[in-house]
């Protein structure tokens, strides 16, 4: 078969049917489904196996975490190509033959990331990532590339809108798996990915994206962990082309200083600032939020989080109130 499409499942009894219904019904058919029980305690695994599709296996494995989950399928894939569906997330019909289309037109892309629809609100991102720079077509990666160009295309990388080669995924290692990561473990493979091969970009959306039905995507109640590739940036840096050095020093700064934003807004204002010794560099003055994060590292930004925080729960509370 030419793809390997890998569910990784946790607890999504509710929601894997819908995924499964929607990679079935792709107009590409000419592929397989692995569905990686990560130690559910639910009875998803029992709605898998009542698809009687002889495409469809279901592997059972402890909870590891998704990027465990989802290097467990890569290992079980036979398919040229690979694409990872959360279990709680479903594609629109044509995101498998768009995507190999495109793979097929530009055979030195390494993979193709198309675009989505949040729900909710049901509406398309194209236009979000636009505005971030983003545009249809192959990237590969310059010493003048744009810093927040690369910082967005990082983000517009998720595994349940990109086909991959699978040769490609395997020679990077795969997600990050270690202490069952649950966030910013496909950022540290996708960094990889960028700064070695080129990359195609779809921007027309071709998969549903239920924020609604995830537990990593709703709103916080705290600061997430420090990514991967910034908690272990040396890895990513042994493998960074020379010429590309100083662009990931950038990259990585962008985003050490956004986490440290959080961090300090979370009151851990602490973390923040050790994070930011860790990148900040005075030609850094000019990269986005680095103002912000300087802030942020103190305890004044910490509480400017608290008092914000405080400001939205009373428009909350007030909105709740009108309602009834």
């Amino acid at each position: 078969m030419k793809v390997s499409v890998v569910i990784p499942l946790y607890n999504k009894s509710a929601y894997v049917g819908r995924a499964l219904d929607s990679v079935l019904s792709q107009e590409f058919q000419d592929f397989e489904v692995i569905v990686i029980d990560d130690g559910s305690t639910d009875d998803g695994a029992s709605v898998a196996r009542s698809y009687k599709d002889s495409r469809l296996r279901i592997v059972t494995q402890p909870n590891s975490g998704p990027g465990a989950a989802r290097n467990r399928g890569l290992r079980e894939a036979r398919g040229a190509y690979v694409a990872f569906l959360d279990a709680d997330d479903a594609w629109l019909a044509d995101f498998l033959t768009s995507g190999l289309q495109l793979l097929d037109t530009f055979p030195q892309a390494a993979s193709v990331t198309s675009g989505y629809i949040d729900i909710p609100p049901g509406k398309s991102t194209e236009p979000l990532w636009r505005s971030r720079g983003l545009y249809n077509g192959v990237v590969r990666l310059l010493p003048r590339s744009d810093p927040p160009f690369v910082v967005a295309l990082l983000a517009y990388m998720t595994p349940c809108t990109t086909i991959v080669r699978t040769e490609t995924i395997k020679r990077f290692g795969g997600f990050y798996d270690r202490g069952r990561c649950r966030y910013g473990e496909d950022a540290f493979l996708w960094l990889k990915v960028l700064l070695n091969e080129q990359v195609a970009i779809d921007l027309a959306p071709r998969t549903l994206v239920y924020r609604n039905a995830s537990a990593l995507s709703g709103n916080l109640s705290g600061a997430r962990q420090i990514e991967p590739f910034l908690d272990n940036s040396d890895e990513i840096k042994q493998i960074c082309p020379p010429h590309l050095a100083e662009l990931l020093n950038q990259v990585l700064a962008i985003r050490a200083f956004k986490t440290a934003c959080v961090l300090g807004y979370w009151g851990e204002w602490r973390a923040a600032a050790r994070l930011r010794r860790s990148y900040a560099r005075s030609s850094d003055r000019l990269l986005p939020y680095e103002l912000a994060s300087l802030i942020c590292a103190t305890p004044a930004g910490s509480l400017l989080g608290a008092i914000w925080r405080q400001v939205m729960r009373a428009r909350t509370d007030a909105a709740h109130r009108l309602k009834s």
